[in-house]
């Protein structure tokens, strides 16, 4: 299973995923701000599958997690590392 460290950002509805090992896409950058826009990328399909996931900010070192203000990271920070561990582990992110 990958290891993931997730840590604050200023944005106090952004947390920062990075992975102790390998990288999330091989180089670039993704942004997706819907789910209609994550279409077709497994790792931005999966985040917007957990509900109040917002905006999703992804380079090869490290993504940003971006929750709606009513949302609380208590509720859906489990299935967020979950849907990164399971496209990182599948190769897949």
């Amino acid at each position: 299973m990958p290891q993931l460290d997730i840590s604050p950002t200023p944005n106090p509805n952004s947390l920062k995923c990075t992975l102790r090992k390998g990288a999330f896409i091989p180089e670039g950058m993704e942004s997706f701000r819907s789910a209609a826009e994550a279409a077709g990328h497994a790792l931005g399909e999966r985040l917007f599958g957990v509900e109040g996931v917002t905006d999703v900010f992804i380079v090869p070192q490290f993504l940003t997690i971006t929750k709606s203000p009513a949302a609380h990271w208590d509720d859906i920070l489990p299935a967020v590392k979950r849907a990164v561990r399971e496209a990182a582990s599948k190769g897949t992110s």
